[in-house]
């Protein structure tokens, strides 16, 4: 019989305390307190769709939600019921989302929601240089005190764990003081989508102000802008400093400087893992990844492929320096969409998370380098260069339409 996660308020809370289920059980219960914050990793799809129905159903003053994708599925509805009660008990509800990835929801969807006293809007990008902007991030927050973050959607192929197309991703529950920060950058994007006429200028300003740099649990944003972007300017430096880099990136088609970076942590005598996607929604994105194999596996860098599902995941550890949220490791995310991600500086919770892409190296297929020889035959790399071209130069939308065919990658 199947029991339902436990809260955060059921379970005894030590400093630090992780538990890892055996494999066969696909989820981890990882949980540390920070500075106040009482961190709670969500690996199952059941777990998340659970903790946010209840995030939702126990807020008491305010909820404030933002994600790229909000379907009309079973999940979705589920969540938008859970938003129609809370509005009409009286809770300030303001939901935002990105129209590029609602684009499939269907138009009346919310409708229930805006009747109920709540409020929402869809981030738009016009047309011109804001075109190919997306609002990628993912966060539900009740009250300015408990978060909900990571990389998975509002879709039921997200929230389900028994699917043959679901996608394994992360959320991590935040209960704690770091959440009245993420709230006030929430309202500040927010305030800056429903404006007339948004300037990437001042957008750019709340990115960069927002993105908290004290602590050992801050915030890091990025957008639309080459130069001192927030987030990639910070894995950078914890790369730079690293002596093991654990990555696992749905999307990863990083810059050759980038690679560089990364290889450079085992050039210093240390060790670097990258687990990225052998399934996806998206092959180009797949063969974009396997055009930068030949360079890490020069430079002694371990590459893996995940096997049993689709993978979602964006984690990037350095040390004892954890970064978990919305971001993808390539060229959209680190420079062009808006993402929001969590640094944790905190060895006890890194140790754990280390152990959990442990867990995630042993459901994957080590890419060794006379494997990737044997697989780059002269057509392969040819379509791996041109998803890798496409990958870093158009958006999702399109290059989803380009069908590389997977067992030909």
């Amino acid at each position: 019989m199947e029991t339902a996660s436990p809260t955060l308020a059921s379970l005894p809370c030590p400093r630090h305390m992780s538990v890892m289920a055996d494999r066969a059980g696909k989820t981890a219960i990882i949980r540390a307190e920070v500075e106040g914050n009482l961190l709670q990793l969500l690996a199952g799809g059941r777990e998340r769709l659970e903790a946010l129905v209840r995030l939702i159903d126990e807020a008491q003053v305010d909820l404030r939600l933002l994600y790229y994708m909000f379907s009309g599925d079973v999940a979705g509805e589920a969540v938008r019921n859970a938003l129609v009660r809370a509005a009409k008990r009286g809770v300030a509800v303001n939901l935002l989302v990105d129209g590029f990835g609602c684009g499939s929801t269907e138009p009346g969807f919310l409708d229930e929601l805006k009747e109920a006293g709540g409020h929402f809007c869809i981030f738009h990008s016009s047309y011109g240089r804001r075109y190919l902007i997306r609002n990628h991030q993912k966060m539900a927050i009740a009250d300015s005190k408990r978060a909900l973050v990571g990389g998975a959607n509002i879709n039921l192929q997200y929230l389900v764990d028994d699917d043959e197309d679901r996608w394994r991703d992360l959320w991590l529950s935040v209960d704690g003081p770091a959440i009245v920060d993420l709230a006030k950058y929430f309202d500040a994007i927010e305030g800056w989508t429903r404006r007339r006429k948004p300037r990437i200028r001042d957008l750019r300003r709340i990115i960069t102000s927002h993105s908290r740099g004290k602590g050992k649990v801050s915030w890091r944003f990025s957008g639309p802008m080459r130069r001192h972007n927030p987030w990639p300017a910070q894995i950078v430096s914890d790369i730079g400093n690293a002596s093991r880099l654990d990555i696992i990136a749905a999307y990863f088609a990083p810059s050759n400087a980038m690679l560089r970076r990364i290889g450079s942590v085992v050039g210093r005598g240390g060790v670097a893992r990258v687990v990225t996607a052998a399934k996806s929604d998206n092959t180009a994105t797949i063969a974009a990844a396997r055009f930068t194999y030949g360079r890490l596996l020069k430079r002694r860098v371990k590459i893996y492929e995940y096997q049993p599902s689709k993978l979602h995941t964006k984690l990037y550890i350095t040390d004892d320096i954890v970064h978990l949220g919305s971001s993808n490791f390539d060229f959209r995310s680190l420079y062009l969409n808006l993402e929001m991600m969590l640094r944790v500086d905190d060895p006890g919770f890194a140790a754990a998370m280390h152990s959990y892409v442990d867990g995630e190296v042993a459901d994957s297929l080590e890419i060794t380098p006379a494997f990737h020889r044997s697989r780059a035959t002269l057509w392969r790399k040819a379509k791996w260069a041109a998803a890798h071209f496409l990958v870093t130069t158009m958006d999702y939308t399109v290059t989803r339409r380009v069908n590389f065919g997977l067992e030909g990658l």
